[in-house]
């Protein structure tokens, strides 16, 4: 009998598979559920894609997962297997996760305790080698005045404990705002 599976080994082997359906292998988990053994993959556009991952990709990713894994000896006759996409609150943990966030609004949470919330507008390698972000800051406007934008500050990534996109919920292109934020008819003609 084969010693059971490692995550690295599920890794290593379904990362080609992954690679050519031109995602990228963010995560893969084992767990239990009961007596059932899961495995979890998660993935991701790669750094350079323009399109989010969407659930037809994320159907046919898991298809050929299931077909690799189905060959590698030490998992279960029987597991479950679970395959999604980071989702779009899922915090910024590396470059290319800010890279793919440029043009959106974002929130850092700075590791001496402050806060910048705005537009992502670049990434940068900064001299020392290591990574920036630029951003916009964005103050949002009050009773229907309009967002305050401000000059752009440069942050590495060393300094960001955690960052996340914002999710902007109503974009229209009838009227886009100096802050970048586009302001039109909501859904079935209400006023935003």
């Amino acid at each position: 009998m084969p010693a059971p599976v490692s995550a690295q080994r599920i890794r290593e082997t379904i990362e080609p598979v992954v690679a050519a359906a031109g995602l990228w292998l963010e995560d893969v988990e084992l767990a239990r559920d009961g007596s059932r053994q899961v495995v979890r993959v998660v993935v991701d556009a790669v750094e350079d894609a323009e399109d989010q991952v969407d659930l037809d990709a994320v159907a046919e990713v898991s298809r050929t997962v299931s077909a690799a894994l189905d060959d590698l000896d030490g998992l279960p006759e029987r597991y479950t297997l679970e395959v999604s996409s980071r989702g779009a609150t899922a915090p910024l943990t590396a470059r290319r996760h800010y890279v793919r966030a440029i043009g959106r609004l974002v929130t850092l949470q700075r590791v001496d305790g402050t806060a910048l919330a705005g537009r992502l507008v670049d990434v940068e390698t900064a001299s020392d080698g290591g990574d920036a972000v630029v951003v916009t800051p964005v103050t949002p406007g009050v009773k229907g005045r309009p967002a305050k934008v401000g000059d752009p500050v440069r942050v590495l990534l060393a300094e960001v404990r955690e960052g996340r996109v914002e999710v902007e919920l109503v974009k229209d292109s009838k009227d886009e705002g100096a802050d970048g934020v586009t302001r039109g008819n909501g859904p079935r003609g209400q006023e935003d």
